[in-house]
């Protein structure tokens, strides 16, 4: 059986969001409610209509049981996947699938935190995570973690390939003038390559501006079959590929930390979708660290391997550059609750409606989304489009 027979056969047909930024005084589920009330809403579903379920969260390994419970809803189709920040990407092949075997009808794929806001002592929060998370080779080093992870990617990939810090502040620079077209972007001042340089050192090379942000936040999106979505009051979606690659969890165990496994997650999204690189208006990458996007726009093909800091030098990721990356300001400047992936398919959807506002870019059919999750861990790629594309 070829994936590539279910390309374009089911479509996102709402979206919503909640509690960016800031929801003190709410519980993670209440904002997590709220936004999928809209995303319900906006497909022209009640809540008593969704009978699938997809969702994920890091402070809790049962999180699919509450979720249904607090929604009210009876889902014959669970998946409480948590592979890190790409889980809400990887969610849509599984989804795909319960849909097209008629084990459901209308799947809600959502998430919140209140990682900003909450009571929950931060550091009380690393040594929960660590003890349900075991990292045998790195752990016993405390290291900072995730950044530190990160840090080592950068920098090996500045000793093999040249790229420096100021290709480095050129994605951060990037995400900030996009940011400033977004009404509902979480940081919106100016920021130059030089305030990124000079920005406070993390793990060097990241400074505190090369990382991404401490918010709060919630968001949603309804999968449905494409003739129900079509039937729906907005534009839909639709899932041309998917797919979902994961090769270590602790960065220690990557064989190259210069190629993530989104070079093979891509590859195998490009070929369910029948597209390539070229195809693409719209690049949605997980920024949780300025590395991340030099890495993927390499192994996701718009750029040989090690030329990503050329290629996103003067521009060329900001607004009138060569390629559109993080329109909305990505998790570097838009929001990052913990988890980011499911802001990613958001916004791709936002674009290709041409809801955009004034971020809007002309001529969105294909975005790429890519989802990234633990230590450039877990990977997971979709290609979304327009009706134009099926």
């Amino acid at each position: 059986m070829s994936v590539s027979q279910f390309r374009g056969k089911t479509a996102i047909a709402g979206i919503g969001m909640a509690g960016l930024g800031s929801a003190a005084g709410f519980t993670e589920l209440e904002i997590l409610s709220a936004a999928a009330h809209k995303a319900v809403a906006d497909a022209g579903l009640k809540m008593s209509d969704i009978d699938g379920l997809a969702t994920a969260s890091v402070s809790a390994s049962m999180w699919g049981m509450p979720v249904a419970e607090y929604l009210g809803i009876r889902p014959g189709y669970l998946n409480s996947t948590m592979i890190g920040g790409s889980s809400f990407v990887a969610h849509l092949w599984p989804a795909v699938q319960a849909l097209m075997d008629g084990t459901c009808n209308n799947v809600l794929v959502c998430y919140g935190s209140t990682q900003k806001t909450s009571t929950m002592n931060r550091a009380k929060g690393v040594e929960m995570r660590k003890s349900l998370d075991p990292q045998p080779f790195e752990n016993p080093y405390e290291p900072m973690f995730p950044i530190s992870s990160y840090a080592l990617a950068a920098k090996r990939h500045m000793y093999q390939y040249g790229t420096t810090r100021e290709h480095l502040a050129e994605v951060a620079v990037a995400a900030r003038k996009w940011a400033k077209l977004n009404p509902l972007a979480y940081s919106r001042d100016d920021l130059t390559i030089e305030q990124v340089l000079n920005a406070r050192m993390v793990s060097d090379p990241l400074t505190v501006r090369d990382c991404c942000l401490l918010t709060d936040g919630a968001g949603a999106f309804v999968l449905r079959r494409a003739p129900e979505a079509e039937a729906g009051p907005q534009k839909p979606v639709y899932v041309l590929g998917n797919a979902t690659e994961v090769w270590h969890r602790q960065i220690s165990c990557m064989e190259d930390l210069t190629v993530t496994s989104a070079s093979v997650s891509a590859a195998r999204a490009y070929e369910m979708a029948g597209l390539g690189p070229k195809d693409v208006d719209l690049a949605m990458l997980y920024d949780a660290f300025t590395i991340n996007t030099i890495l993927f726009l390499e192994d996701l093909g718009f750029c040989p391997k090690g030329e990503g800091g050329r290629f996103v030098s003067d521009g060329a990721i900001a607004p009138g550059g060569r390629l559109a990356v993080n329109t909305n300001g990505g998790g570097l400047s838009f929001t990052h609750p913990g988890m980011y992936g499911i802001f990613l398919i958001i916004e791709a959807v936002e674009q290709i409606r041409a809801q955009a506002g004034a971020r809007q870019q002309a001529g969105i059919d294909v975005a790429i989304v890519q989802g990234n999750g633990g230590t450039l861990s877990s990977q997971s790629t979709a290609l979304l489009g327009s009706a134009a594309t099926v």
